[in-house]
């Protein structure tokens, strides 16, 4: 049938060659369900064929260790990894470890899957359909606070890359107060919120002091100066929007919570707890693999060749713009040791949770100390 060829002018097609090669009349109600009759069969059919496929293809949680407590190439299936956000520098680590084999040199075939508004790590890990994820500290804390039963391996994000960018034009914010009587756009239920409400209590900002704005995804309210301050990802989003403000002859100022003491955690390396105890090896060995992506990630000498990598997966975002996002991302996850990347900041993990607590974001105390248990040894 062609695509805009009436339905009455097809059943009268097969009208006639039903007649024809019968040499007896069918009437229009017999031809009908004759024709739903072979849709049915055929309905019947795919269903049955995607049953089977899906039954093929949904065993995402298998054993991953063999007997002897010892991983190797071949024996067992993929490694689920979710991811917290979509693909993009602030994933560099893991899609460097994937694209350079060292996930395969570490014996492990992962496969990574990306993360986004629907997406929950933490929800994957409890029901069974990932081994890894990643999440924030805020995101854990709540999880755990209503009996989520997950644990903490390693911090990628040593500092929060949530920070709120703003045109100079002869206006310096080098304090929180300087944010008095300017119109701030804030996420509300976002990470965003949660930072900024801690800060404005830290420095006795009343709710009267400053104007919020609630943010969606159109930036319009922020290029026409409705809203001064936006908050957006250092650096993903900050080196998009600062150099197209750039090319308009404006030069972005960035105001980090973070430099005035509010230290809320970003991405960490999670798992559940009958992974962590059941699967230890498993455990040791893909944490060693992930860090090692970040560390060589990291490594301005490789710049270059894992911004390409990462274009692969995001190539929507030119190689030259990924390379200066390394360069942002590198300032937000190296320490001061490159080999202690990955290193977990029990005190900022409490303070995320006094944050939440205070804002009645959780109900009652969470013992950061048992779930931060770090790499195995």
């Amino acid at each position: 049938m062609g695509k805009n060829e009436p339905v009455n002018a097809y059943i009268n097609r097969d009208k006639r060659h039903l007649i024809s090669q019968a040499g007896m009349y069918l009437d229009e109600t017999t031809l009908r369900m004759e024709c739903l009759h072979g849709c049915f069969n055929a309905l019947t059919i795919w269903t049955i064929f995607l049953l089977c496929l899906i039954g093929c293809t949904s065993n995402e949680t298998p054993q991953i260790e063999t007997k002897d407590n010892t991983i190797k190439p071949g024996d067992s299936g993929p490694v689920v990894y979710r991811l917290k956000w979509l693909y993009n520098t602030s994933v560099a680590g893991e899609i460097w470890a994937q694209e350079s084999g060292i996930f395969k040199a570490h014996g492990l075939t992962v496969k990574l899957r990306e993360g986004g508004p629907e997406q929950d790590a933490i929800k994957d890990l409890e029901l069974g359909r990932a081994h890894f994820g990643v999440a924030s500290a805020d995101q854990v804390i709540r999880a755990a606070a209503k009996g989520a039963h997950v644990v903490v391996l390693a911090q990628i994000f040593q500092v929060n890359p949530l920070q709120w960018i703003y045109a100079k034009d002869g206006r310096a914010i080098v304090k929180p107060q300087d944010l008095k009587g300017l119109c701030v756009g804030v996420t509300y239920g976002g990470n965003d919120e949660s930072i900024l409400s801690a800060l404005l209590r830290m420095y006795k900002i009343g709710p009267d002091d400053l104007e919020l704005y609630a943010v969606h995804y159109d930036f319009n309210p922020f290029w026409k100066g409705e809203v001064e301050l936006w908050p957006i990802y250092r650096n993903t989003q900050g080196i998009i929007l600062q150099k197209k403000m750039a090319q308009t002859g404006k030069q972005a100022g960035f105001f980090n919570p973070g430099t005035f003491g509010i230290r809320f955690v970003a991405n960490s390396l999670i798992t559940s707890k009958k992974v962590y105890t059941e699967q230890p090896q498993l455990v040791r060995v893909f944490t060693e693999a992930v860090l090692e992506g970040w560390r060589d990630a990291m490594d301005p000498e490789l710049e270059l060749k894992v911004a390409e990598a990462i274009h692969r997966f995001d190539p929507e975002t030119p190689i030259p713009i990924i390379q200066q996002q390394l360069a942002e991302t590198r300032a937000l996850v190296v320490p001061e040791s490159p080999r202690a990347i990955g290193t977990i900041d029990t005190k900022a993990w409490k303070q995320t949770a006094d944050i939440l607590i205070t804002q009645g974001l959780i109900s009652q105390e969470v013992d950061i100390t048992s779930l931060l248990v770090g790499p195995l040894r």
